[in-house]
């Protein structure tokens, strides 16, 4: 192959393996080449290797959450560290006319519906490169997933009152890390002691929460029986998401962050006594990327503390199995593929 690279390459479930693809050399209008820095494993890349991914075609090249520098851009010179925005939208849809890029009709992520980013090099929209700066490309690649608890914060379109963080996983500790910095008073609830007491360490929260069956009691009685102005779900397990309901106070507001394949059921009277708002977050924008930006800059991010484990691309291939079935003291996994 005259133009080769190597890419991990997941053939189908359970098995991923280094393999030689095609290096882009040249790249279409409007369109860049990246050579990828890093990349950082979340959730849904260990779904997919699990074949836990409802709509996924294999053979497929994971990876969404990027960092690189350019090797050809119409727009920023050779060289320049970015983020990569993994979302690719069409531009036209009714979404995209309003300016809502996160949720395209035909949406395309990077390592789900195409090929992503554990490989050397991408090609991608000019207008999903972000310039990042001074930040290292390590940070850079944990730019996404701290996005979408950003995006989730502003969102919900409160700053002020009690919140309520469901889910210590790093979509959780994003979605903290944001509702704390936007002015709220952050409660973090998970049924896992360990990631708890790594929440309120690495995170400075004040107060945390085991989610267990007395759940709704305990809620209850830490809000005087007020409920929480905020409650912020990033579980992905049905049970919780509907539990969520009654967490919330009158007046306030349910954000799920998560998404499950399932339906989610609730009260009506419930909900409607209280003139609940139920909010969807999807994604991310590039003003959440340039918020959570400008916020590893200012030092409020804890990103050492973030990125728990790292490997090489050489070396993914027999971490990533392990990390998908032993997560303790498992935040973000950091793949290495080029500095």
């Amino acid at each position: 192959m005259t133009h080769a690279m190597r890419a991990l390459v997941c053939a189908e479930p359970g098995r991923l393996a280094l393999d030689e693809r095609e290096r882009p050399s040249q790249t279409r209008e409007g369109w860049a080449l990246v050579d990828v820095g890093h990349v950082g494993i979340c959730g849904t890349d260990y779904h997919i290797f699990e074949g836990k991914h409802p709509f996924l075609q294999y053979p497929r090249v994971m990876g969404h959450e990027v960092s690189g520098r350019v090797a050809q851009s119409a727009r920023l010179p050779e060289g320049t560290p970015v983020v990569v925005n993994p979302y690719v939208s069409c531009g036209t849809c009714a979404a995209c006319r309003r300016g809502r890029f996160n949720c395209c009709m035909r949406i395309e992520v990077l390592g789900v519906h195409r090929d992503g980013a554990l490989c050397e090099r991408i090609e991608v929209p000019e207008g999903n490169l972000i310039a990042a700066g001074d930040l290292s490309l390590r940070d850079a690649a944990m730019v996404e997933f701290l996005a979408i608890g950003a995006h989730a914060v502003r969102r919900s379109q409160i700053t002020e009152g009690h919140a309520l963080v469901v889910g210590a996983g790093p979509i959780g500790l994003g979605t903290a890390i944001f509702a704390k910095l936007a002015g709220l008073d952050v409660t973090i609830m998970d049924p896992i002691q360990e990631r708890l007491d790594f929440a309120t360490s690495a995170l400075g929260l004040p107060r945390a929460m085991v989610a267990d069956e007395a759940r709704t009691e305990r809620v209850r009685e830490m809000t005087a029986g007020d409920g929480f102005e905020v409650v912020f779900d990033a579980t992905g397990h049905p049970a919780s998401m509907q539990a969520g309901f009654a967490d919330v106070g009158h007046g306030g507001t349910l954000v799920l962050v998560s998404v499950v394949t399932g339906d989610i059921r609730f009260s009506d009277p419930e909900f409607h006594k209280r003139e609940m708002r139920l909010v969807g977050s999807r994604n991310a924008l590039a003003v959440d990327f340039e918020h959570v930006m400008a916020s590893i800059r200012a030092g409020l991010v804890p990103t050492d503390r973030l990125a728990t484990h790292r490997t090489t691309l050489d070396e993914a291939a027999t971490r990533i199995p392990v990390w998908a079935h032993d997560k303790q003291g498992l935040v973000k996994a950091i793949v290495e593929v080029a500095g």
